[in-house]
């Protein structure tokens, strides 16, 4: 009888441990930016990305981001973004800008802009849920947002300008 309860009771640490398993690793998922469930886009406004004579190179959708709590957030835990769909941060100030991709797994191109417009600096392809910082290479006030590839699919470069505005969207419009 004794080997018998012997028995019961290695079941029962077995699978108490691989239940203590199963929740670390739910915990570890959870700190390494699991996402449980989608985070719709927003359509706030448009931005337009120009040639330096003003010539339009392409318009995008974009969800925009002014307060602390949004720009900290920006675009963690999504899992998807419109194709010609972006995220604008705006400040009130230009100053030297940083972001990190933690939390994030859809990989960027990222821009960053004066506030007259002007591209200052792009970078692309960024890795994601990387801890290491992206920063703008001169004092930024807005920073945009797109998915990996849009930069090189519409030639963009650091010659060019953006303009945006807020804008109602109705449902026919999105």
């Amino acid at each position: 009888m004794r080997f018998r309860n012997h028995h019961v009771a290695s079941r029962l640490t077995g699978a108490f441990l691989v239940v203590l398993t199963l929740i670390g690793c739910a915990d570890e998922a959870k700190q390494e930016g699991a996402i449980t469930q989608e985070i719709a886009f927003r359509p706030d406004g448009i931005l337009d990305f120009k040639r330096a004579d003003s010539t339009l190179v392409t318009r995008i959708v974009i969800e925009i981001a002014e307060t602390a709590q949004a720009q900290a957030q920006g675009l963690m835990y999504r899992r998807s973004m419109p194709q010609r769909g972006g995220m604008l941060f705006v400040n009130q100030a230009e100053s030297m800008r940083s972001f990190w991709m933690k939390n994030t797994s859809l990989s960027l191109d990222i821009l960053f802009v004066d506030a007259e417009g002007e591209i200052i600096n792009i970078v692309k392809e960024t890795a994601p849920f990387s801890e290491e910082y992206i920063e703008s290479t001169e004092p930024a006030q807005l920073i945009v947002e797109v998915r990996s590839g849009f930069v090189d699919l519409y030639g963009i470069t650091e010659n060019d300008r953006i303009t945006w505005e807020r804008r109602t969207f109705e449902e026919s419009d999105s």
